[in-house]
């Protein structure tokens, strides 16, 4: 897992670098423009013309390295140094360096055609610290860099975005966002994507003690950490040990909820795959999937009932369910047997609806409702910041794992950990997405996975199944199927 501090975690973490290396800290800067410079020097030509904006702390420090290394590196570069606060140490050092590179001081006014000679406008006027919105000159400059016709690169963050709260005033609004070790928490939230554009991480040999020995409620899951999590398939293993799963779905006119999370269950690795439906789905279920055993309820086009639960290891309960008044019985006694669950889709908006159920959620369980069905859930919020902490309440409340599915899919544990997701894309937003994911949760759960385990990599290998499904079909012509399908490719690539 990749860590994500706050930004006094991250001063932190530099001078923790440059006392334990040891390491000057100009030294630490030129190695940070370095990793920058190599990430550039990949994507763009030698024939692009670049203007390097820079404030007169640190980040600025960083882009007047950036600016001399990209003319050792034969690029056509000018810099802008926007004048308004404290000059620091770094940033005299690195001014005293450059050399044969125009630099045009902006003071008191700006020319709205500054940036019209540029191809690629670099943002080094503020850095991770800034603690209060950019107003005066900065925020002039801020518009004309927004207004060229130019890629604009911030250098770690885009001015004027806070990394750890919401951010109000002028912000860069960059087309990519190099970041320096880690991400920032804001590069996660949706509020944020046109400030952040495309996010990049560069490894600037940070210390690794720190970040093992230091907290945080807030991680990033790498392959890696999804690897580790992954269960052995053990030789002498049978269809017994891996798990026993009910999953009650569907309703006349939505079946194929029950087909789509079904086939990913089934995908994931579980054993026996149970499905309790309304007899109007029978022939189509039996037909669709036949790896799985049929419940059938007594009534026709819902569910009214379940059935006995004793031998069932984990329920997934809501795809494509109705709210019918005998569905919402049935669900409390489903919520009644103490199992563990999956709970999504209309399970979800029948515990909005009918709120006392909240209190007889098994501990343990997984709720994973979309944006809108966690707003009918906690009620709404104001920004992103406050949508995450009401996703922590709602899992600490519950002592159950809640997930807001979306780019970089948020996980909440009980014990008040975040866990953001790195796959995933935008094909995914697609009718049936989130029942795939059901089916991948409710396997895991009944595999004997922990709540908090089951939903990391089940989100994950979800997100990656998506990602193989676009090297395919492209994000504009994905179903949910394509992700159902290229499960077998994202365990694959997992498993190594």
């Amino acid at each position: 897992m990749l860590k994500i501090f706050n930004t006094a975690q991250i001063r932190e973490w530099d001078n923790y670098t440059i006392h334990h290396e040891p390491i000057a800290s100009v030294d630490l800067m030129e190695r940070a423009s370095k990793a920058f410079v190599h990430w550039f020097v990949d994507r763009y030509t030698t024939s692009c013309r670049v203007s390097v904006i820079c404030g007169t702390g640190n980040n600025g420090g960083d882009g007047l390295a950036i600016a001399r290394l990209l003319k050792e590196s034969h690029y056509r570069v000018s810099v802008f140094i926007v004048r308004g606060g404290k000059e620091s140490d770094d940033f005299k050092a690195n001014l005293s360096r450059l050399h044969q590179v125009p630099i045009k001081e902006i003071v008191n006014s700006v020319d709205t055609a500054l940036f019209t000679d540029a191809d690629i406008l670099i943002d080094a006027l503020f850095g991770s610290g800034l603690s209060r919105p950019v107003e005066g000159i900065y925020a002039r400059v801020m518009d004309c860099i927004n207004e060229a016709r130019a890629v604009r690169i911030a250098v770690d963050i885009p001015s004027g975005l806070m990394a750890d709260h919401h951010s109000t005033g002028k912000m860069v609004k960059a087309d990519h966002t190099v970041s320096f070790q880690n991400p920032k928490l804001a590069f996660l939230f949706p509020e944020n994507q046109s400030y952040v554009g495309e996010w990049h991480i560069v490894d600037i040999g940070l210390d690794n003690t720190f970040a093992t020995e230091r907290e945080t409620p807030y991680y990033y899951t790498t392959k890696e950490a999804a690897k580790e999590l992954l269960k052995p398939r053990l030789k002498f293993s049978n269809k017994g040990t891996h798990g026993k799963a009910l999953l009650i779905a569907g309703s006349y006119g939505k079946m194929g909820a029950c087909i789509l999370s079904a086939r990913a269950a089934l995908r994931s690795g579980i054993g026996l795959l149970t499905l309790h439906i309304p007899k109007t789905g029978y022939v189509v279920i039996q037909t669709a999937v036949p790896e799985a055993m049929v419940s059938i309820d007594e009534q026709e086009e819902f569910c009214s009932n379940v059935p006995s639960l004793e031998t069932y290891s984990a329920i997934g309960i809501g795809p494509g369910l109705g709210q019918q008044k005998q569905t919402v019985g049935a669900f409390w006694k489903v919520l009644e047997s103490g199992k563990p669950l999956v709970i999504d889709a209309d399970a979800l908006n029948i515990l909005s609806t009918h709120r006392e159920l909240l209190h007889i959620v098994p501990q343990g369980s997984i709720l994973s409702p979309h944006p809108k069905e966690f707003e009918r859930l906690v009620g709404t919020w104001s920004n992103d910041f406050e949508r995450l902490q009401k996703q922590r309440e709602l899992a600490q409340q519950l002592k159950s794992v809640v997930i807001v599915k979306g780019a970089h899919t948020s996980i909440a544990s009980a014990d008040g950990k975040v866990y953001f997701n790195s796959t995933g894309n935008p094909g995914m937003a697609t009718g049936g997405s989130g029942d795939v994911l059901t089916g991948i949760l409710t396997s895991f759960l009944a595999q004997n996975y922990r709540a908090e385990a089951a939903a990391i990599l089940g989100v994950y290998l979800h997100g990656a199944a998506g990602d193989a499904a676009a090297q395919v079909n492209t994000m504009y012509a994905m179903t949910a199927s394509d992700i159902d399908e290229h499960l077998p490719a994202a365990f694959k690539d997992l498993a190594g």
